[in-house]
């Protein structure tokens, strides 16, 4: 373990574990996962680059990788426990739950359902295309468009800083009424 990620261990561990018990509900998955994260850590800490964001970053790293155990155990994310609204651990994504909500809110009903379907149902594009009586190909199309339209209402009130993988990893919603 290197200087950086020992440093790491000793500030968050208690932390991180904890917030993942809360989704898992079990000691020892917890642990497991907190010791993928740490090897996730370790294996990518020099990618980071920005030391002011390190704690947003461990934290999506964290995230990620519950929902990567979900899935390796195949179990809906409608049983995933849902995200409190009011983290104050850095998690910087948490202050777009209202905003994200409301710019869900302004796209139109076919738009909308299939960014909730899609992104927050676990409702894969072929059985969304399946349901709405269309071919994958347009299901494909129209997620698309729903996901641009929902990115240009961010873009338009809201300041995005990203990763090099579309994880937000700052923001500011200065001129946004959300």
């Amino acid at each position: 373990m290197n200087a950086v990620t020992e440093e790491i261990w000793v500030d968050l561990k208690d932390q991180l574990f904890n917030f993942i018990l809360k989704r898992v509900n079990s000691k020892s998955i917890s642990e497991d996962i907190l010791q993928d994260v740490f090897l996730k850590i370790h294996m990518n800490i020099s990618k980071l680059s920005n030391e002011d964001k390190l704690s947003s970053w461990v934290y999506q790293i964290t995230r990620n990788s519950i929902i990567d155990y979900y899935r390796k155990k195949k179990i809906s994310t409608d049983q995933i426990p849902e995200l409190p609204e009011d983290l104050s651990d850095s998690n910087l994504n948490s202050e777009f739950y209202g905003c994200l909500k409301s710019h869900i809110q302004q796209l139109d009903e076919k738009d909308r359902d299939a960014i909730l379907k899609t992104a927050f149902e676990n409702v894969s594009q072929k059985d969304y295309a399946a349901s709405q009586n269309i071919s994958y190909s347009a299901a494909k199309s129209r997620i698309q468009r729903a996901r641009k339209k929902l990115n240009d209402l961010f873009v338009s009130c809201c300041q995005i800083q990203t990763d090099k993988y579309g994880n937000i990893i700052d923001s500011s919603n200065e001129n946004c009424s959300c």
